[in-house]
C-alpha cells in the first residue's frame, strides 16, 4: 500500500554553513563593521546566539541569516526567535531556537487538515512524525500538495514515499 511520512527536520551542516557565511558577510559589510557583531551556533542545544551593539545591527544580522538559510535550502520556519535582551556593555543579544520534530498539537492539526480533505487516506501519528497511507498514489500527492499550501507554522518534509 502506498505511503509516506511527514517529518520536521533540517540539515545541521547546511545550517552551520549558513551561520558561517553570515559571520563572514557581517565582517565585510560597512554598516556592521564597528557594531561588535557575533553569531554562534550551539549544535548540542540547537540554538543560535546573535549579539550586536544595537538592535538595528541585530536585525540586520538575523535578516542575513534568514537569507543565507534560504539560499542553502533551509526553511525559515525552523527559527523560533526569542525576545531581544540586554547584554553587557550596552549591547543586545537574541537567542534563536531551532525547531525540529512535530509536536502532538501540530500533529493533531495536520491530522485534522488531512481528514478535512475528504480523500480516501489514513493518517496516524507515530512519535514525532505522521504516516499517511492510501490505495492511490494520486491521493497521497494531493495530500502533499495541500499541506504545502497550508499555513502550518512548522517546516514539513515528506519522506519515505513508497509505491
Amino acid at each position: 500500500m502506498p505511503s509516506f511520512d511527514i517529518v520536521s527536520t533540517f540539515d545541521i551542516q547546511e545550517l552551520d554553513n549558513a551561520v558561517n557565511i553570515t559571520a563572514r558577510e557581517v565582517t565585510t559589510r560597512y554598516d556592521l563593521r564597528d557594531q561588535s557583531c557575533k553569531i554562534s551556533l550551539n549544535k548540542t542545544d540547537k540554538t543560535i546566539l546573535v549579539e550586536a551593539k544595537n538592535e538595528m545591527a541585530l536585525k540586520a544580522m538575523t535578516d542575513i541569516l534568514q537569507n543565507r538559510s534560504v539560499n542553502r535550502k533551509l526553511s525559515v520556519k525552523i527559527f523560533e526567535f526569542k525576545e531581544v535582551e540586554s547584554a553587557s556593555g550596552m549591547s543586545v543579544r537574541q537567542a534563536i531556537n531551532l525547531k525540529e520534530g512535530i509536536t502532538k498539537d501540530n500533529a493533531k492539526k495536520i491530522n485534522t487538515l488531512i481528514k478535512n480533505l475528504k480523500l480516501k487516506v489514513q493518517s496516524q501519528i507515530q512519535g514525532e512524525q505522521l504516516r499517511v497511507t492510501a490505495k492511490k498514489i494520486d491521493d497521497l500527492q494531493n495530500v502533499i500538495e495541500q499541506l504545502k499550501k497550508s499555513n502550518i507554522d512548522i517546516h514539513l518534509d515528506f519522506v519515505n514515499f513508497k509505491k
